[in-house]
């Protein structure tokens, strides 16, 4: 319900909420301007002396919420209106006319619509605040809960801006929009808008009238607590002054300077004046100032919205069957829509194999249609800390309530193992299922999207139906490819049987829509994944980034593995000569930007990632290496530019560790040969980054382990702080 009424809130009132931000936050900027910065030294009573005396015929002073103060008087030219030094009592002028703010005010409160645009006004102000509301829930439920609202986000491209400007610029959005739908109300009459009213005095003396400067209540009032003082008019007997402040108003005897009566400001009149400061930042204009910024954020959010809304319309090219005539029913939870890319190659499949076959999304969870089902599919992803994702809304609910079909329920779950709450969600579906009494078919699960967990599962699938599902991979969608020209190529480790290539490509072109949606080869950094597609395959091999976009090439390591189709092609490529390929992020193994110290560890191939760590490090903060590889002979990846890096600040220290050195050494006992400073290092909040293969890891997690010990800490508690991250192979 909340995404729903998100997406569709936001795309009905775009334009209007753009409209009215903008020109929210310009009217913000003229407070700042028009406040008056002289100080109001003069009291009531001095003020009133030397404003009578200075605009002869004075009838009324005012003062604003921005503190600047007039004089009215009616002249020779009719009424006018001098702006008076609240500090002298001096006229400096008559007052000027904005008619530039009046026009803003115009489009901002009506669209210059009269009274039919006060009301879409105040539609779209409400439309608003329901988009805040429910983008807060959604951004909760995508962080795992309203604790981690505030927790770091690894997402990027046009959803990872819009969650991370929402989460801060959301809080003043709902706070000028709250408070414009107040003062709409209050012009309405619909709720009080009480001003002080004292009674009007019958007892005024009709003496002749002291110096205001020598009346004890008007001197005993504050210059900066005047909001306007009404003067006797010297041919009408029996008028007193009326004066108003932030307190209340009341009538002030003009010979005895007595306070004839007097009426406190209430408590709804005291609100308003609250409200309208928070929404005009009048009288207060750094907070204008502030939500004014709030309010420019509208349409950033409204462009990052809709890219977000448009990336994820992606539907299947295949025509499937309706839900009451298939035999199979495939349901999709996908968040930003690449689980569906295999739900259809499976849906395609299973067509092609002679079944008949519904696709749809988890939300159109509706069994009482299955009526010729023999087999349920969810196509399950995680989303956040283990949530429902979109199009899966309900789904629990409905199966907790839904009467268990005959019909198995298989579970695919999606989702990335460098998180703790790997396909969580999909757990969730195959426990809750087993516990209303579903049958439950072949489970599974697909880590990073990879083809081949999904091929395997496809095909023990098919094993227990009696459909050959082997070449299901063959109906994947084949992902956008990009030729890459190698630029560059480095070989080391030849004469260890352990050669190793650095490859430079060079960065093809960027569009501005892939820009936009922060995809394709747009916004990468050192530890996203370039994946090539070795020529006589159609899968793809991983490679971590040694460099990101911004460095203008991409850059990976590769270590030549024996009888290796992909990486033997690409360890005897020539300069000029391309490789197919395209590029994902790996958002769970990026630096989190901060300043706390980085403790890098990886060995052979893996160095490409951590190499790349500090290559973008141009903020110096303290990087320590680990590095093992298995002979130093003839140099070793990166050398040369390791040696610089320490020159420059990029790279604190770096320790190698040669297996096959005189001694042998592996990166773990570099580890427990420095074990005093790698404890120094954690214990002073040190991130660790682990890239490299799965043996490597697990002893480096060991030896981590046994050097925190005597510290109280341990690999799986710094897990679960977000300081240890591993990029395995």
């Amino acid at each position: 319900m909340f995404r729903v009424l998100h997406r569709y809130a936001g795309l009905i009132g775009a334009l209007v909420l753009i409209s009215i931000a903008l020109t929210g936050a310009i009217l913000a900027v003229f407070p700042a301007l028009e406040a008056d910065s002289r100080a109001t030294t003069l009291d009531a009573g001095h003020l009133v002396s030397a404003v009578s005396a200075n605009v002869p015929g004075a009838e009324q002073i005012t003062v604003d919420d921005n503190g600047r103060m007039v004089a009215v008087r009616f002249g020779a030219n009719g009424f006018e209106q001098i702006r008076v030094d609240g500090a002298t009592g001096e006229a400096l002028g008559p007052v000027e006319t904005n008619a530039t703010e009046l026009w803003f005010e115009d489009l901002h409160r009506s669209l210059f619509m009269g009274d039919t645009g006060h009301w879409i006004v105040i539609g779209a102000t409400a439309a608003m605040i329901l988009l805040c509301v429910s983008g807060y829930v959604l951004a909760a439920r995508r962080m795992g809960g309203w604790s981690q609202l505030f927790a770091r986000d690894r997402s990027g491209g046009a959803g990872g801006w819009h969650l991370k400007i929402a989460r801060i610029a959301g809080f003043g959005i709902i706070l000028s929009s709250l408070t414009g739908l107040w003062m709409a109300a209050a012009t309405m009459g619909w709720v009080p808008e009480t001003a002080p009213n004292p009674a009007y005095p019958t007892n005024v003396s009709t003496g002749t009238a002291a110096d205001p400067a020598t009346l004890t209540e008007l001197t005993a009032i504050d210059g900066s607590t005047i909001r306007a003082i009404t003067l006797p008019r010297t041919d009408v007997p029996g008028m007193a002054y009326m004066v108003e402040t932030d307190a209340g108003a009341g009538y002030i005897d003009p010979v005895t300077g007595e306070m004839l009566s007097w009426d406190a400001r209430d408590g709804w009149s005291k609100a308003m004046d609250v409200i309208h400061l928070l929404h005009t930042g009048q009288g207060m204009a750094w907070v204008g100032l502030v939500l004014g910024l709030a309010s420019l954020m509208v349409p950033v959010l409204s462009g990052t919205g809709v890219l977000v809304w448009l990336a994820g319309r992606i539907t299947g090219t295949r025509k499937f069957s309706p839900a009451p005539k298939a035999e199979v029913i495939v349901l999709v939870g996908s968040e930003g829509g690449t689980t569906w890319r295999f739900a259809n190659a499976f849906g395609a499949a299973m067509q092609d194999a002679g079944k008949t076959v519904h696709v749809a999304a988890m939300s159109a969870f509706a069994p009482n249609r299955y009526t010729q089902a023999r087999q349920i599919v969810a196509f399950a992803a995680t989303y956040g800390e283990g949530d429902a994702p979109s199009g899966a809304d309900g789904f629990i609910d409905r199966l907790n309530t839904a009467k268990p079909l005959t019909a198995p329920l298989s579970v695919l779950g999606f989702g990335d193992s460098s998180y703790p709450t790997y396909c969580a969600y999909g757990d969730l579906v195959r426990d809750t299922s087993a516990a209303k009494g579903w049958t439950i078919g072949p489970k599974g699960n697909v880590n990073r999207q990879s083809e081949r967990d999904f091929t395997d599962w496809a095909v023990a699938f098919g094993q227990s139906i009696g459909v050959d599902l082997s070449a299901v991979a063959t109906y994947l969608e084949d992902r956008p490819t990009t030729a890459l020209t190698l630029q560059s190529a480095r070989m080391y480790g030849e004469d260890a049987q352990a050669p190793t290539a650095i490859l430079r490509f060079a960065l093809p072109r960027v569009s501005l829509l892939d820009r936009l949606l922060g995809r394709g080869f747009a916004g990468l950094r050192a530890g996203d994944l370039l994946n090539i597609i070795p020529e006589g395959s159609k899968s793809p091999r991983a490679y971590s980034l040694a460099s990101g976009t911004r460095d203008g090439f991409l850059e990976i390591c590769v270590r030549k593995q024996p009888g290796g189709l992909c990486s033997t092609q690409l360890c005897t490529l020539t300069v000029g000569e391309t490789v197919t390929a395209y590029a994902t992020r790996n958002a769970s193994f990026h630096p989190v930007r901060d300043t706390a110290p980085l403790l890098l560890v990886g060995a052979g191939a893996g160095i490409g990632a951590l190499a790349g760590f500090a290559r973008e490090n141009t903020a110096k903060r303290p990087l320590h290496l680990y590095f093992g590889i298995r002979s130093n002979q003839g140099g070793y990846p990166y050398d040369q530019e390791f040696a610089d890096w320490q020159q420059d600040g990029h790279m604190t220290a770096s320790t190698l560790a040669v297996s096959r050195g005189t001694p042998a050494r592996y990166v773990q006992d570099a580890l427990e040969a420095d074990a005093d400073r790698v404890a120094q290092l954690i214990t002073s909040g040190a991130r660790i980054m682990v890239c490299g293969g799965r043996d490597m890891a697990a002893g480096v997690r060991k030896a981590l382990d046994h050097i925190l010990e005597s510290h109280g800490l341990a690999v799986d508690l710094l897990k679960s702080e977000g300081r240890y991250v591993e990029d395995v192979f």
